[in-house]
């Protein structure tokens, strides 16, 4: 019996404030849902913020004060969800962490905001998050699931170029897959962040826990990153979506934009400094959806209020067969059959590669 479901891709960008983000969420669920989707996925760092062309007044072995202040902006924009700096894992998920006295929760409330949308329009969210933990940021992926609430969260092992000026590294052990159930459909989903994808063994650490629903969201809107989701998607035998966000220079956050211009450095208002890309990819390696450029949901939703309505909107919304992953089996399972385990081994500290129980 067909195993079908709707799933979609967000091409959205952070707003202002954290709750403005959070409230467009919540408008861009509650569209996907109308149209029947039930997996939603938002680019990386969407929650929090991308600092794109910020270099924090750093040069090597320097670093200025205004950089400083700026990190204090970004920290301050950042979600608290109450995790602990080396991650807590299944801890934090089942809220057994201790809590202040007087409070019924650890964190800024970004959990339980997320987890009411979901439960309230029946979408499985995955965002992309600025998390902060003690005095540092990490860069993570959350799930959300309709009827459980939070299945997990992983933080991105290896922050790209300058990225590592400002997040953290997460631990391995984040990497766990999480399982549920949608509509009948069994689906066991993991995340690799934007440039994480072009780790070999990162992929085979996910590809081994038997993905069927692999979500890459990212910052990259080159040309060259479709080849890589449908090399991923063809290697896995996996259904990949990838979300990236679609931003011009002039909605990035004041803090960035005002001290590029006190130093002669501000590109032009409306020009592209991400143009977006985001798709959706067959276990075959065969495109779906997309890749969508320079239009963003955000935009189509605010559209659609003044009563014009976009056939392009930045939602890549598409039905697939999860038993379309198997029928991709038949010639090639990385992770089993065509992976000669006798000959190569892979361990990861502190996480089981075996497929996850339902």
């Amino acid at each position: 019996m067909p195993q079908k479901l709707k799933v979609a891709v967000a091409q959205a960008r952070t707003g202002p404030s954290l709750p403005a983000t959070l409230s467009a969420l919540e408008q861009i669920t509650h569209h996907a849902a109308s149209q029947g989707v039930s997996l939603l996925l938002f680019p990386e760092a969407y929650l929090g913020g991308y600092p794109r062309t910020c270099d924090f007044g750093t040069a090597v072995g320097a670093r200025a004060p205004h950089g400083r202040e700026q990190f204090l902006r970004y920290f301050q924009d950042a979600v608290d969800l109450g995790d602990t700096p080396a991650g807590a894992g299944d801890d934090w998920v089942e809220r057994k962490l201790p809590v202040a006295k007087g409070s019924d929760r650890r964190g800024d409330g970004t959990r339980e905001f997320l987890e009411k949308v979901s439960r309230e329009t029946g979408v499985f969210i995955s965002t992309g998050v600025i998390e902060k933990a003690g005095g540092t940021l990490y860069c993570s992926v959350l799930y959300v699931d309709p009827t459980a609430g939070v299945l997990g969260k992983r933080r991105k092992v290896m922050p790209t170029a300058s990225e590592r000026l400002i997040w953290g590294q997460g631990s391995p052990s984040s990497l766990k897959a999480v399982t549920t159930v949608l509509n009948g459909v069994k689906l066991t989903i993991a995340a690799a962040i934007c440039w994480e994808n072009f780790m070999p063994l990162l992929r085979q650490s996910l590809y081994s826990q038997n993905v069927n629903i692999y979500l890459a969201p990212t910052a990259d809107s080159r040309d060259t990153w479709l080849p890589l989701m449908r090399t991923v998607a063809g290697e896995g035998r996996t259904f990949v979506l990838s979300s990236n966000q679609c931003v011009r220079y002039r909605e990035l956050p004041s803090w960035i934009t005002e001290h590029a211009a006190q130093e002669g450095n501000a590109l032009e208002g409306d020009q592209y400094i991400c143009r977006g890309g985001s798709s959706i990819v067959g276990p075959l390696g065969d495109v779906l959806a997309g890749p969508v450029w320079e239009t963003c949901v955000d935009d189509a939703i605010e559209s659609s209020r003044s009563g014009e309505v976009s056939s392009k909107d930045g939602l890549l919304v598409h039905e697939i067969d999860l038993e379309d992953c198997e029928r991709g089996k038949f010639d090639m399972d990385v992770a089993g059959s065509y992976s000669r385990n006798d000959a190569f081994k892979l361990t990861v500290a502190g996480l089981d590669l075996n497929p996850p129980p339902f």
